[in-house]
């Protein structure tokens, strides 16, 4: 069973994030819930499968270095917030969020955007759509780069990737280098698996029905 950790200080959230996790299929089990980043460093909030986290909650200014210690550590982090900003999310997801939910949102996202992170996938989230929309310089990709692009959004590992298009890890890790550069020399950076199906989304290359 999938196991959460809930940061947000508002205590409505919680129990509400609580109800659905209760309700989902399958279920989800909340180990730890609290107001505070402190709530996911607990005897029993160090161990879930994924912390779903409010960067903002009652601040002014969102709480990224808590994001980036959580994501150095190599814990799965779903954002969840009152802000739709799509500044904000790119940040989050260039730290090393597994993606960025508005809470208008809902159950609807947030529950298979928390089993796909315990699953070391990335969530389409819609708030990310059209994120960072007024881009224009759009990467050209090779076919093989495209392919281990789309096909990573769909695997749980660059192993996988590799045994799916057919080729070495190597080459995989080779060919997501090479989309990285492309994007980063278009202005465009995207350090994370995260981002760069945010901007695979922006470029028309998938589609978030296809994932």
């Amino acid at each position: 069973m999938t196991t959460v950790a809930l940061v947000d200080d508002h205590p409505a959230v919680l129990m509400g994030i609580t109800t659905w996790c209760a309700d989902a299929d399958p279920c989800i089990n909340v180990v730890a819930s609290g107001t505070g980043t402190d709530t996911a460093w607990t005897e029993h909030g160090i161990s879930a499968d994924v912390v779903v986290f409010d960067p903002m909650s009652d601040r002014h200014v969102p709480a990224l270095n808590d994001l980036r210690r959580l994501a150095e550590a190599g814990r799965r982090v779903v954002v969840y917030s009152m802000r739709k900003d799509h500044a904000l999310a790119l940040a989050c997801l260039d730290i090393g969020a597994y993606t960025y939910l508005s809470k208008v949102e809902g159950n609807e996202h947030l529950v298979p955007a928390i089993h796909a992170a315990a699953n070391d996938l990335c969530y389409p989230a819609p708030a990310l759509a059209d994120a960072g929309g007024a881009d224009i310089n759009r990467p050209s990709l090779t076919p093989r780069e495209f392919d281990a692009l789309v096909s990573w959004f769909h695997c749980e590992s660059k192993d996988a990737v590799a045994e799916r298009i057919g080729v070495s890890t190597s080459t995989v890790n080779t060919y997501l280098d090479r989309v990285r550069i492309k994007y980063a020399n278009a202005g465009r950076e995207a350090s994370t698996k995260a981002t760069l199906l945010v901007r695979a989304v922006q470029d028309g290359l998938i589609n978030f029905d296809d994932l």
